[in-house]
């Protein structure tokens, strides 16, 4: 079974920075697209970053592009978000995901839901 499994969230004062971890399991990790999704509450979740494990492309959002990061240790099974000057309007459930397709991007957003999902990391931003 996909497994996918998201660490890292916690408190962080706007312009700070934190990194989530996101631990998969259960599949060829190289086959797979893998990304960062988030929802805060009362909004729609929205895509955030994704990578290709197979060749290291990347993609962001237009909202986090020069702050926010994504890599990925192959040999971990493991992709991380870096996210660096955080504002309140970052403060969200972020989940990761996996799809084996796609990133699903174009004109800077993430037009679909991804075929996996784990359980989300909350990230609490205070002004």
């Amino acid at each position: 079974d996909v497994q996918l499994q998201a660490s890292g969230g916690g408190l962080v004062q706007a312009g700070g920075s934190l990194r989530l971890s996101c631990a998969a399991s259960g599949f060829r990790f190289e086959d797979y697209a893998i990304g960062w999704f988030r929802q805060a509450p009362g909004k729609e979740r929205e895509g955030v970053s994704c990578i290709r494990t197979s060749d290291g492309s990347t993609y962001y959002d237009d909202s986090v592009k020069g702050r926010f990061t994504i890599s990925s240790d192959n040999a971990k099974g493991t992709v991380y978000l870096q996210m660096n000057k955080l504002d309140v309007e970052d403060a969200a459930v972020y989940y990761c995901a996996a799809d084996p397709l796609s990133c699903w991007y174009r004109g800077g957003h993430f037009h679909r839901a991804f075929g996996f999902w784990g359980r989300g990391t909350l990230v609490t931003v205070s002004s």
